[in-house]
């Protein structure tokens, strides 16, 4: 089984196979005329997913959904499904998981390894901030 894509997705491999440009383009109409490519479902289905089980932040979402072609208005749509509750989270579900593995660690080192882990996941200094807190790693 193969995941939806998105119109710009679908446009670059025709483009790759050789397809000209407007056969391309008159192929995609079609496919959205008839419900099978629609790129507003596509970017909620995809930050849904990536949020839910990747704990990836709206900001890398985001990024993810503009490199598949959707345009910034889908984009925003898409993650208003994403509350800031929701996305905290997901970071702490992901910063406890980390923490429960460093036990052994030194709290500076694991302060470190946790900030590491969520920046590369996207997440803004105020909720890596509020994740540490509440892990009890820093006091402030």
């Amino acid at each position: 089984m193969t995941r939806a894509k998105s119109k710009g997705e679908l446009l670059a491999h025709l483009k790759t196979r050789g397809v000209e440009d407007d056969v391309a383009q008159a192929t995609i109409f079609r496919l959205q005329e008839a419900g099978l490519v629609n790129d507003l479902d596509f970017a909620k289905a995809w930050a849904t997913s990536r949020h839910d089980f990747k704990k990836i932040s709206k900001r890398i979402i985001a990024g993810e959904l503009r490199q598949k072609g959707v345009t910034q208005e889908q984009i925003d749509e898409a993650l208003d499904g994403i509350d800031d509750e929701s996305e905290y989270r997901a970071a702490f579900d992901l910063g406890f998981k980390k923490y429960n593995t460093m036990s052994r660690l030194a709290p500076e080192v694991q302060v470190r390894r946790i900030q590491s882990l969520l920046a590369r996941k996207g997440f803004g200094f105020s909720i890596i901030t509020r994740v540490l807190r509440e892990l009890e790693l820093i006091n402030h």
